[in-house]
């Protein structure tokens, strides 16, 4: 018999649960699922692996009206998901996400880390 997995607490680090509440709320609530389905140890439709610090840190991704928002979390450290980031992306060029948002989900990951090592 298959038992469920433990629930996974969320974790916000940063600014991220902030920039997330300010979002339309359909964007909040498209978000939210994919992060509660995490919690339990799945994967919401939507959610890719996200580019830039390997296997475990995924990007959720909801586009309302002609704007496009996002949230990287992560899956992998610990029994906590880490909320790193939630922004809007303003570049019109390309998929890409711009580099000064990448600079915070970087930094913000490596906050996650450490705050895991003190658990």
């Amino acid at each position: 018999m298959n038992l469920p997995s433990p629930v996974k607490k969320v974790e916000w680090i940063g600014s991220s649960k902030k920039d997330l509440m300010s979002f339309p709320d359909d964007v909040q609530h498209d978000i939210g699922l994919a992060l509660m389905i995490a919690q339990f140890g799945g994967k919401h439709d939507s959610a890719k692996p996200w580019k830039g610090l390997g296997s475990g840190v995924m990007e959720i991704v909801s586009d309302y009206n002609t704007d496009t928002y996002r949230a990287v979390y992560t899956v992998n450290i610990g029994e906590v998901i880490y909320v790193l980031h939630a922004f809007q992306k303003k570049s019109k060029r390309g998929i890409a996400t711009p580099k000064e948002e990448v600079e915070v989900i970087k930094a913000r990951y490596k906050r996650a880390v450490e705050r895991s090592k003190k658990r």
